[in-house]
């Protein structure tokens, strides 16, 4: 303001200086003096409206920082709130999930607990039946038998009435061979004869032995005991007496064995022999 103001004096005194100088009339330099000073007043007007424009403005702008600090205090209140809510819709879940896990557990316990008993009451099953089985296993043979034991016991009664032997001996012979035959028949169980044969060790037991000095090799001469196979299994060795060739004949058994393999080596090597001299 007091430079705007000694701008003004200066011009005033410039003017007045120079009105003498350029022959101009007094009343024209006091005119534009006037002018001058009347606009520098207009530029102090101004400048005072605008700072009270400026502080209207700063005014106006701390209302706006006041009101927009209750809005974000609100924006994060209902931020928070929601975040809240969506916790407790999580929990809700979770609470939900447990409940149906348990109920899940609950019930896979029940039926693991059925099936464990299932199981132990399928073995009991299976271990009775077993045993039934075990007990019963010879049921049918029995049943085979029991026709034979009546036909015993009615030879029976007829040899204490008749006292007749020979006819006694007949029709135990005839129950044997029914028997027999019916086991060989239903059961596969089949007597084989010994006597005349050759001494097997896997179908016959030694009970005696001598030496015949006839034949060069062991022969069952006496069957003491007949054996049986059960389909092509020996059910039971037959007993018998063995008769041994003389030591003598054991001798030229084996050097005729003995013979035998040099002629065969002796033969092989007149073969290999020829066939190189073909070659």
């Amino acid at each position: 303001m007091s430079k705007r103001t000694d701008k003004a004096t200066e011009t005033d005194a410039n003017v007045s200086s120079a009105a003498p100088n350029a022959g101009e009339p007094g009343q024209e330099f006091e005119q534009k003096r006037t002018d001058t000073a009347g606009s520098d007043s207009e530029v102090d007007r101004q400048g005072a409206e605008s700072g009270g424009d400026e502080g209207a403005g700063g005014h106006q702008d701390a209302q706006a920082t006041e009101q927009q600090e209750p809005k974000s205090e609100t924006a994060d209140q209902e931020q928070a709130e929601r975040r809240n809510h969506e916790l407790q819709q999580r929990v809700a879940e979770l609470e939900g999930r447990v409940v149906e896990l348990e109920n899940e557990n609950s019930e896979l316990k029940e039926r693991y607990l059925r099936k464990q008993a299932d199981f132990e009451n399928y073995r009991k099953r299976m271990q009775r039946e077993k045993e039934e089985l075990g007990a019963y296993a010879n049921k049918q043979l029995l049943l085979d038998l029991v026709p034979v034991i009546d036909d015993f016991e009615r030879a029976i009664e007829s040899a204490k009435e008749s006292r007749d032997f020979d006819s006694f001996y007949e029709g135990v012979v005839l129950i044997e061979k029914q028997m027999t035959e019916m086991l060989e028949r239903k059961w596969g169980l089949q007597r084989f004869e010994s006597e005349g044969e050759e001494f097997d060790p896997q179908k016959h037991e030694a009970v005696t032995a001598e030496h015949t000095g006839e034949g060069t090799e062991p022969m069952v001469v006496e069957d003491y005991q007949k054996g049986y196979m059960l389909h092509d299994r020996v059910l039971r060795s037959a007993k018998v007496k063995v008769a041994m060739p003389a030591p003598k004949a054991e001798a030229d058994r084996e050097s005729d064995n003995g013979n035998g393999d040099k002629n065969g080596s002796s033969d092989a090597e007149g073969r290999g022999s020829s066939d190189s001299a073909k070659q």
